[in-house]
């Protein structure tokens, strides 16, 4: 399956935004992109300034997905998806999960963009993560992270535990990048690269429409991310 799999160092560090820049910018290029995420909670909370991540993938993807085929399951409490599965009596099965997310590359695409829950290590099951997911999809790893302080540790944290299980990480994304960025935010961005041996991407801030989401993602360097993946790297 030919795609990539956005994850994030943690809740609320820019991975929705990511991955619909991402799924933006192909469609833009004329690629057909199909875009999943395998749950989505706190349904029971206000939308906010932006789409659920759902939404706003569905909005970007060009595969013709409406918001509830990008994401199969869904629920209420803003927890975790192990737990939101425990409150509602339907636990997640991850063979399910993992057939979901190739029936979305399967549907005609060019590529598939998958977006976790959280970070890596966040159970969808008991003994199942979200790395595990990324595993099953065979898909390689998009990091999305802050740029400002505390962003070392959890990106170099987060790509080594991809690492260790066998996943091939492309790169750590930070993001939104400043338009004049300080020295703190080019130290951050100069010892992800060193120390992590990974390559560092910046996506600036975006509002949430198509256009602006493309604008953000034409900076990326997608071409590459992808023809590793179809060279099988």
């Amino acid at each position: 399956m030919r795609g990539l799999f956005v994850t994030g160092t943690d809740t609320g560090v820019g991975k929705s935004v990511l991955a619909a820049a991402i799924c933006a910018a192909l469609t833009e290029r004329g690629e057909r992109v199909a875009a999943f995420k395998p749950v989505v909670t706190g349904l029971d909370e206000p939308a906010g300034e932006w789409p659920r991540d759902h939404e706003l993938l569905a909005s970007v993807a060009s595969a013709g997905q409406s918001p509830e085929q990008v994401a199969p399951v869904r629920f209420g409490p803003p927890v975790s998806p192990h737990h939101a599965a425990e409150l509602a009596g339907a636990p997640l099965e991850p063979l399910e999960l993992a057939r979901l997310g190739r029936a979305a590359g399967g549907i005609g695409a060019d590529a598939v963009v998958c977006e976790g829950v959280g970070g890596l290590l966040v159970p969808l099951a008991p003994g199942y993560l979200i790395r595990d997911l990324a595993l099953d999809l065979g898909l390689p790893v998009i990091v999305a992270a802050p740029p400002g302080l505390g962003t070392i540790n959890h990106s170099l944290l987060t790509v080594e535990a991809a690492r260790r299980a066998g996943l091939d990480v492309r790169a750590v994304v930070l993001t939104p990048w400043p338009d004049e960025p300080g020295e703190l935010e080019l130290s951050n961005r100069r010892a992800i690269e060193s120390l992590g041996g990974v390559e560092v991407a910046v996506l600036p801030r975006a509002a949430p429409d198509p256009e602006s989401l493309a604008a953000a993602g034409r900076g990326l360097p997608l071409c590459d991310w992808l023809s590793a993946v179809d060279q099988g790297a």
